[in-house]
């Protein structure tokens, strides 16, 4: 997208406040027209100042009164035009903040899985400011711009047509000078943006996990690289803000060039008696009134510059591919029997390495599935593909014999109840997080559901109880309390399926033993998913299977397997064989 393409669109997001448009374009003129009447007042002023003794000063006087007010209702207007132009960049930034904000929502699993959440929080602060400082700029200027220089060549022709045209043959001059540096420049701000969203995704990315930074002494290692990253930053825009800073000091040479060549020339006709000294003073000010324009712009070339560059970071997101829409006919399925079969299921993150070859499997109502394998086996994919987060490359998943690509997401999704290894909390209350998949949830069945999943007593040791304020991650809270807290918020659902991926890997044995009789009472009857490497959480499932590179190897209860003699048996016996 180009620099054309950018501002138009960005114009399509003020074209919504047509009002507050008119109402700026109407102060910007009012605001023009009084400081275009007070150059022409004061030559007439100084052409009643004709020598010694021969000063009109009553003239004068009524002058400087008429100029007085022409420059108080000139600077009312120029305050509104900077209240309207203030209001117009916030709301098109708010509108801007909120279209980005929804298309996160409905962009694919894998643009959160590949794209470093840094840099898409940059586009959300920092390029959101560049985007607004340069309307808030770059608008005023354009207004006032225009109706300036428009009036400016209207009443410099009024004066003297021929000191006019040299006045107009300089601006070309000026507009080649600044495109000359802008073109050259732009591709500096774009390398600028890219840079400090790389580098916010660091930061992000380091202090989320300065324990681990700590605990393997990789401070000098990280700070090197910050370092580095810091200093490319430094670089790019040092070269970009002395290119940008360009066009204002070069633009300023040509337009005082062109003052002294003025002056000059309206000296030599002022000799001539061809106009008064006053219309010279006059035409002087004109002539840098319509310079006026062409430096504001070069002098805010550097904010307009970043503001496109940031632009195009923030529609390039908008512009991305979203999740596909439900069907039109899509069915809503308020309750599951939890009948759940993958017919042939093939799938791949990237085409030339295949997943999930060729997955078939019938799970009935209310059975316990057990799923374990190697790192990397596809245990996590088979949950992903099952809940839409991805979709299949070939085969089906159907529930309850209904393909789940006819089924809304939102109905889908609300069926199952996930327990993930990585736990997810907000800035709230305790009970706030826990009730966040039912809303309307009670104080008795925030508190049940916090009993059933053992979290009740030591939530009651936090200062404030259930009120208790946690961090937006869960600081203040160990791990395992953290992991409590999410089993307590699918126990309060109460879903009809349930997808536990290592749901009790941060909680001590003892604990883990509780949680697990409050799983089996919320399992029973209910189809669920249980993904596990330690294996002692997963002897009662009804059935285990044993992934490898996509692909079920071996089926079967605790008991089959290990009388098999294949790979489960061999994990299991690695874990349990000195005990």
């Amino acid at each position: 997208m180009n620099t054309t393409m950018t501002w138009k669109r960005l114009f399509t997001y003020t074209s919504k406040y047509r009002k507050i448009t008119y109402g700026a374009i109407f102060c910007a003129i009012l605001s023009v027209i009084a400081s275009l009447i007070g150059p022409l007042l004061i030559g007439r002023a100084i052409d009643y100042m004709i020598g010694p003794d021969q000063v009109n000063f009553p003239e004068i006087l009524r002058l400087l009164l008429i100029l007085g007010a022409v420059y108080l209702v000139g600077s009312f207007f120029t305050w509104l035009l900077t209240y309207y132009t203030n209001k117009l960049a916030y709301r098109t930034v708010y509108d801007l903040r909120r279209d980005l904000f929804d298309k996160l929502d409905v962009l694919p699993l894998k643009f959160h899985d590949n794209h470093p959440q840094g840099d898409s929080i940059s586009r959300f602060v920092n390029d959101m400011d560049a985007v607004s400082d340069g309307l808030l700029q770059g608008f005023s200027t354009l207004l006032t711009g225009v109706v300036t220089i428009a009036g400016a060549i209207g009443l410099m022709l009024y004066i003297s047509p021929v000191m006019t045209l040299v006045v107009l043959l300089s601006a070309p001059a000026t507009f080649f000078v600044a495109r000359f540096i802008t073109m050259r420049s732009q591709q500096l701000f774009r390398e600028q943006a890219k840079i400090l969203g790389g580098l916010n995704g660091y930061v992000e990315e380091i202090v989320g996990g300065q324990k681990v930074v700590q605990a393997y002494h990789y401070e000098d290692r990280s700070f090197a690289k910050f370092a580095e990253r810091n200093n490319e930053l430094y670089q790019t825009g040092v070269k970009s803000q002395f290119f940008g800073s360009l066009s204002n000091p070069t633009t300023r040479l040509v337009n005082n060039i062109t003052f002294s060549v003025i002056a000059m020339v309206g000296s030599a006709l002022v000799i001539k008696a061809m106009f008064s000294v006053g219309d010279l003073s006059s035409f002087l000010i004109y002539s840098s009134l319509f310079a006026k324009p062409f430096n504001e712009i070069t002098g805010v070339i550097t904010q307009l510059q970043s503001a496109t560059a940031s632009a195009q970071r923030i529609f390039h997101i908008l512009d991305l591919e979203q999740e596909a829409p439900d069907q039109p006919a899509a069915y809503e399925m308020k309750s599951s029997q939890g009948t759940i079969t993958f017919d042939h299921v093939k799938f791949a993150y990237t085409p030339e390495r295949p997943l999930i070859k060729d997955f078939s499997l019938e799970v009935k109502p209310g059975t316990r599935v057990a799923i374990v394998g190697q790192t990397g086996a596809g245990k996590t994919t088979l949950v992903n593909l099952l809940m839409r987060f991805y979709e299949v490359d070939g085969g089906t998943i159907s529930i309850d014999g209904r393909d789940i690509t006819t089924i809304t997401r939102d109905s889908l999704r609300r069926n199952f109840g996930m327990v993930l290894q990585e736990t997810w909390l907000y800035g709230a209350s305790i009970r706030d997080n826990i009730a966040y998949g039912k809303r309307d949830a009670t104080d008795a069945e925030v508190i049940a559901a916090a009993k059933a999943a053992n979290a009740h007593s030591f939530i009651k040791r936090l200062p404030a109880g259930y009120d208790t304020v946690i961090s937006s991650s869960g600081d203040n809270l160990s791990q395992g309390q953290k992991q409590l807290l999410t089993i307590a918020r699918v126990m309060l659902v109460d879903p009809p399926m349930l997808i536990l991926d290592e749901a009790t890997s941060s909680i001590d044995t003892l604990t883990e033993a509780r949680i697990q009789k409050a799983f089996l009472a919320m399992i029973s009857g209910r189809t669920s998913f249980v993904i596990a490497h330690r294996l002692s959480t997963i002897r009662e499932a009804d059935i285990i299977l044993f992934m490898k590179d996509g692909d079920v190897v071996e089926s079967g209860t605790h008991d089959e397997l290990l009388e098999s003699g294949g790979y489960y048996a061999r994990l299991y016996n690695s874990q349990f064989a000195a005990v």
